[in-house]
């Protein structure tokens, strides 16, 4: 069977997809060994976000999101510099990528590396989504959080995109840089060390927080590169994916409404056929998962409604928009039924919870 297939084939009991996303607990630790050498108290730091340690500990741990975002809220709080984390060698020596990275370092160039990380990223965390879009100078690598009911501290951002630039580097054995840096908030009062972390000049305010890497670069062979042993680690990794649910028919279908929702509700028909399947048998996978497509529409709307709303960059009007609802009015309804509140009081909310005073 080809390897493509294979990884979308549905297992007989396998784990579902769990309602929160979570991210791995070996790339929290490698997290908390950063803020470590930043200067923080960890153990402290820790019983501040009413977080049990030995959690990390048990085998294939999972940390959900929101929990990993206090975790960050705080350290930026207690380290009292916006720049945490913003350092090519802390992301070099403390990220830790797993089975991921090793299946990165297998591949034969590094565009290859980097789709091997866009197609398992959520085995690292399914609160990220990291894709490619080409561009006539090369390739945009883009990184978006979601899933949690917290705003994401720009530093998370900032660091997992640093990670993702040293991680090239490494891979290459050369001191590649991008061709452009672009984050969606505002800027600092000075971006010298934006520069220098990332050997470019960046852009705020912009679409999308996302990366530029030449075509020259994503073609570079990397020297680890070994065939045998990457199709290895993606069987695990195709298994990691499994047990998190990520293979569902259910969780293609959210990802592509997700996709086509700025266009305006999208309709089963038309999702199943961004899914390469026949609408009767993308009708009859749903039955088999016992979940119907208008209540995946409603979940992936209702994530997307949290997400969007812990930004304050985004008006009531465009997350409307974005999420593909006819009228505002459709809209304050869907929030009232969601959240119990209408959607510019529950971003009140959001915004007046005590871990952002912290």
């Amino acid at each position: 069977m080809p390897h493509a297939q294979r990884r979308l084939q549905r297992r007989p009991g396998c784990a579902q997809q769990p309602e929160g996303r979570t991210s791995s607990a070996v790339w929290l630790e490698g997290v908390l060994s950063m803020f470590e050498a930043e200067g923080l108290n960890v153990p402290s730091l820790l019983q501040a976000a009413g977080f049990d340690p030995d959690s990390l500990r048990r085998q294939n741990a999972r940390i959900p999101v929101d929990e990993v975002t206090l975790l960050w809220q705080l350290a930026v709080a207690r380290a009292g510099r916006p720049s945490l984390g913003l350092h090519r060698d802390l992301a070099a020596t403390h990220s830790k990528l797993g089975t991921v990275g090793h299946a990165m370092a297998c591949s034969p160039d590094l565009g290859s590396a980097l789709a091997r990380l866009a197609r398992y990223m959520a085995v690292i965390s399914d609160a990220t989504a990291f894709s490619l879009h080409p561009d006539p100078r090369g390739c945009w690598l883009v990184m978006e959080h979601s899933g949690g009911s917290l705003p994401i501290p720009r530093q998370r951002v900032e660091y997992a995109l640093l990670t993702t630039l040293v991680q090239c580097q490494w891979l290459t054995r050369r001191g590649l840089q991008p061709l452009a840096m672009e984050f969606v908030y505002p800027g600092p009062t000075s971006d010298r060390l934006h520069r220098e972390a990332f050997g470019c000049d960046v852009r705020f305010n912009a679409a999308a927080n996302r990366m530029l890497l030449s075509s020259t670069d994503l073609a570079m062979p990397l020297p680890t590169h070994h065939p045998v042993l990457g199709e290895m680690q993606e069987h695990l990794l195709d298994d990691q994916l499994n047990l998190l649910g990520q293979t569902t028919t259910s969780t293609l279908v959210c990802a592509e409404i997700a996709r086509r929702l700025p266009q305006g509700e999208p309709r089963r028909q038309d999702v199943a056929a961004g899914l390469g399947l026949a609408e009767r048998t993308l009708q009859r996978r749903l039955q088999e998962e016992s979940v119907s497509f208008q209540s995946l529409l409603d979940r992936t709307r209702r994530e997307l409604a949290r997400q969007y709303l812990a930004e304050d960059r985004h008006t009531l009007t465009a997350v409307a928009d974005m999420l593909g609802f006819v009228d505002s009015s459709n809209f304050f309804r869907a929030c009232k039924r969601w959240f119990g509140l209408p959607p510019a009081q529950y971003r009140a909310r959001i915004w007046d919870m005590p871990a952002l005073a912290h």
